[in-house]
């Protein structure tokens, strides 16, 4: 090798293989089935709730428009890494071009990083309702909910958006296998044939920020309320408090969890198998439980699901009967 040419063979590098998981053919079908099934739930379910919300005016309120925008995020969430992931469970070259693996690497990450904004927003509504309720009404109206969701995608597409530039300017010499489901800094620094210790360091910097600071809000908010539900009278008052919070707390706990064995602990090296674990934990089972604890658990949400279907059955109905059609 020509020492004064140390990454002469970087334009070598055009894609990436994501070993993702990589067993024998039945258990890759299996797999595939299983996380077909998955994924199709969670876009079905958080679709419903998005159609549902949009149809039914009288939902048109702050924490319905949270619900509603929360829902439609994760449904591009999962879809930036899923499919792909889907796809290589049935091909044997496992491929991802050098431009494909970075724009699925900014779109997982600002999707990822919306929803913790969004979450930490929904957890600051809960708080106006139930610890100012005098004020909640003068202070989230529709304007101010309408710049908070603005702010949350806005400041998700930003935040990561120089580490990734400067992670793709890093020379890329061979091997190109990511042992990964997904284009993750971790593998690209590892395969990376040069240093970058600071970009390494900006990247872990900005993941802490954004997954501790949103938490360490989110847990003061619900601390709070819950404060202010040991102070209610009312027994089921309590109760209705106490599960909803407990049920929001639970996703965040699962959600920031295995965020922060991943990204806020540069020095640890975690195997290649609690990665790809850890990483299915937030990109697939949350989005997929996020709808059965945010929202069909909401009995307004149950109603307007129903009206939604039933329309779209009356509609059916409609079409299928001869005469109605004959008569049209």
């Amino acid at each position: 090798m020509n020492v004064s040419e140390p990454y002469s063979s970087f334009a070598s590098v055009r894609e990436f293989i994501l070993l993702g998981f990589s067993y024998e053919w039945k258990i890759q079908i299996l797999l595939f089935s299983l996380f077909t099934t998955m994924y199709a739930l969670t876009v079905t379910g958080n679709g419903a709730i998005v159609c549902a919300l949009w149809c039914e005016w009288r939902l048109h309120i702050p924490m319905y428009r949270f619900l509603g925008n929360f829902s439609f995020l994760e449904i591009w969430y999962v879809s930036s890494t899923v499919p792909k992931m889907l796809v290589n469970f049935l091909s044997d070259k496992k491929t991802i071009s050098f431009a494909g693996c970075f724009l699925q690497f900014y779109f997982f990450f600002s999707l990822g990083t919306s929803e913790c904004f969004l979450l930490a927003v929904m957890a600051f509504d809960r708080y106006l309702a139930i610890c100012r309720p005098l004020h909640y009404p003068n202070i989230m109206t529709g304007h101010f909910c309408t710049k908070l969701v603005i702010i949350c995608w806005v400041c998700g597409f930003l935040w990561f958006v120089i580490p990734i530039v400067f992670i793709s300017q890093m020379p890329f010499c061979g091997p190109n296998i990511i042992d990964h489901v997904v284009c993750d800094p971790g593998p690209l620094f590892a395969l990376s044939c040069a240093s970058a210790p600071t970009t390494q360091q900006l990247c872990y910097t900005l993941s802490s920020l954004v997954i501790f600071g949103n938490f360490l809000f989110i847990l003061g908010s619900y601390t709070l309320v819950l404060l202010a539900v040991l102070r209610m009278p009312s027994a089921t008052g309590r109760h209705k408090a106490f599960s909803t919070c407990g049920s929001h707390l639970a996703v965040v706990s699962l959600f920031y969890g295995s965020l922060m064995v991943m990204y806020v602990s540069p020095r640890l090296r975690h195997s290649a198998g609690i990665q790809k674990v850890a990483t299915l934990f937030y990109a697939m089972v949350t989005p997929l439980f996020n709808p059965l604890i945010y929202s069909l658990r909401n009995k307004e949400i149950k109603a307007a699901l129903r009206k939604v279907l039933g329309h779209l059955n009356i509609i059916q109905d409609t079409l299928d009967d001869p005469s109605i059609i004959r008569s049209v």
